[in-house]
């Protein structure tokens, strides 16, 4: 049985084209996870599932009923479908019981007694009961977007749409957004989930939707799309996944900044407390390392930290503007194209001059360096 039915819709915000011709099925009982590179239309594809985004052409089904239609009782079918999203959207002057009884009460015209009833189990299924009269303002975020969900759930819908619903939490905070997930794909719900979380995406999914190209460019189980994704584009996204840039054009720029930056960086995606000192002391020491090189005043370097969650590297990535200068020549003599594995340098080695490539080359996996002479760049590209 169907619970959601799309049918060859199309979304433009003015001349941008986010979704053309797009069609979905969820069946009863599903759990399809949406994931994608930011900007993929996939929190359109979403919210037009609730007509919250309206479609420039196309059906969207509820069941039997057209949401699309012209005649359709929006308010009445939008009750089948519970709709959560990035920010919590609660009442901030009312307590957390009054949140989540207030559309019962008045949408489904609930005695306030049974609504509470209704509200406090629920709130006991998350761990918040004892919260019940507190205001959202003493709230942590974690424990808003649990409140937003139980409000959805107390309306008994058929099906959840999640948009994200851990993005805007502290990275203490999204496991216990995510085990209340998880909790709900074991009572059977039917969900569509929006998110950047690919441990939990692999772990809860029945099926697997990679948005690109205004649409559905792949789709398969979980298995199908983590370990053997057919088209490029989601190759590509899997293998790269999580990113942190920073840029750098002043000697006097803020490293406790960045500092700062890589541990929330490695604390948001699991990354252990050793690999995230290497990664600060390795960044530390390969960009001082091409500020005492430089000899001009004028600093123009790009920062990229990537981690490949399934394969639980992280990769540091820095391009410095300037003449050329290779820091482990002596280690790298003759081996000019080091990116991607072309020239990497073996670990270990003799003692370098400088103690900071002695520890990055103490310290990384592998170390890559090319000179891109048309742009001008030094391009360093070390494995962690």
């Amino acid at each position: 049985m169907s619970m959601i039915r799309v049918e060859n819709i199309s979304k433009s915000f003015g001349s941008l084209e986010v979704l053309k011709d797009v069609s979905l099925t969820v069946e009863k009982g599903e759990r399809i996870v949406i994931i994608g590179e930011s900007g993929g239309g996939k929190s359109v594809f979403l919210r037009s599932m609730d007509l919250l985004e309206v479609p420039d052409k196309g059906s969207i089904y509820i069941g039997d009923d057209e949401l699309t239609s012209p005649k359709a009782d929006l308010n009445r079918i939008r009750r089948r479908v519970g709709f959560v999203y990035q920010g919590f959207h609660l009442f901030s002057h009312l307590c957390v019981l009054d949140n989540i009884t207030l559309a019962p009460i008045r949408l489904l015209k609930m005695k306030r007694a049974e609504a509470e009833e209704k509200a406090l189990k629920l709130l006991r299924m998350v761990g918040l009961e004892s919260k019940k009269y507190a205001m959202p303002d003493v709230l942590s975020g974690g424990q808003k977007q649990r409140i937003a969900i139980v409000r959805s759930l107390i309306m008994e819908p058929e099906v959840m749409l999640f948009d994200e619903p851990t993005s805007a939490l502290d990275p203490t905070m999204v496991g216990e957004v995510l085990a209340t997930l998880r909790l709900l794909a074991k009572s059977g719900m039917t969900m569509v989930i929006v998110t950047h979380e690919m441990s939990f995406a692999r772990e809860i999914a029945t099926r697997i939707l990679y948005m690109d190209e205004k649409g559905i460019y792949e789709e398969g189980t979980p298995q199908e799309i983590f370990d053997n994704p057919k088209r490029k584009k989601t190759r590509d996204f899997i293998h790269k996944m999580k990113y942190l840039s920073y840029k750098i054009d002043s000697r006097s720029f803020d490293l406790m900044q960045l500092q700062g930056s890589i541990r929330d960086f490695a604390s948001k995606y699991g990354i252990g407390e050793k690999k995230a000192y290497r990664l600060q002391l390795c960044t530390e020491e390969l960009i001082y390392e091409m500020l005492d090189y430089g000899k001009s005043d004028c600093v123009d370097m790009s920062l990229e930290l990537s981690f490949d969650e399934k394969e639980k590297s992280s990769l540091i990535r820095l391009s410095s503007k300037g003449v050329e200068y290779n820091p482990f020549e002596k280690a790298c003599d003759g081996l000019g194209d080091g990116i991607h594995g072309k020239a990497d340098v073996s670990v270990g080695g003799d003692d370098m001059v400088h103690l900071g490539i002695t520890i990055l080359k103490n310290t990384a996996r592998r170390i890559g360096y090319r000179y891109d002479a048309g742009n001008r760049e030094n391009l360093f590209e070390i494995e962690i």
